[in-house]
């Protein structure tokens, strides 16, 4: 029996089983990626894992990606694409009336996420930082959009913090996250929702 997809798979790009074959191909070998990574870590992982896991040829592979390292990282950010997208919808579903409940549903979904998710929140939290400085980069986007994200609560509530300062707390929540993962704590990932809560709210209550 076919094991379930990644987080990855949650993407419309690579959900589409019903495209063209050789766009079936590329979302399998997306999803095959996050998978083999998270397992063996990226350093580890090789083309011929990420072929057999996605059950598709050599060849196929380098017709589609230049190789591991495009591949991977294509994978990172349609994984990213989503996790913002469920936060964003967690956000509306809050409401527009109390911007510290929308703050909260955020965060909540983003821990609910990786939580469900541990082959994801590896891949994630943890491979990201070993495969090279185009990795580095495709975090820091990924950063940046979570913190911008944080900017528009902010403003919602009439507060104004820096980018830089919502970054920080960005990174800094994020590494408390990574520690729960690489320490094999996944399932204690939701006792974070509060001291998130609190740290991200006196941040953008203690600017003006």
């Amino acid at each position: 029996m076919a094991r379930p997809g990644s987080l990855v798979s949650e993407h419309p790009e690579v959900g589409a089983r019903l495209a063209p074959a050789s766009e079936r191909q590329r979302a399998r070998i997306l999803d095959a990626v996050a998978l083999v990574v998270a397992e063996k870590g990226y350093a580890a992982s090789t083309v011929a894992d990420i072929v057999r896991e996605a059950g598709v040829s050599r060849s196929t592979f380098y017709e589609l990606f230049e190789g591991k390292e495009a591949c991977f990282l294509e994978a990172y950010r349609h994984g990213v694409d989503v996790l913002v997208e469920r936060v964003r919808a967690a956000v509306r579903s809050a409401g527009s009336d109390d911007w510290r409940a929308q703050l909260r549903a955020g965060i909540r979904t983003w821990l609910e996420t990786l939580s469900a998710e541990p082959l994801f929140a590896r891949t994630y939290l943890l491979e990201i930082a070993t495969a090279g400085p185009a990795a580095q980069q495709a975090r820091a986007d990924a950063l940046r959009r979570f913190a911008e994200r944080y900017a528009a609560t902010a403003e919602h509530a009439g507060h104004r913090p820096g980018l830089d300062v919502l970054l920080i707390v960005c990174a800094g929540t994020e590494q408390v996250a990574a520690d729960r993962i690489r320490t094999g704590r996944s399932s204690d990932l939701m006792d974070l929702v509060d001291p998130f809560c609190a740290c991200v709210q006196a941040v953008i209550e203690g600017t003006g």
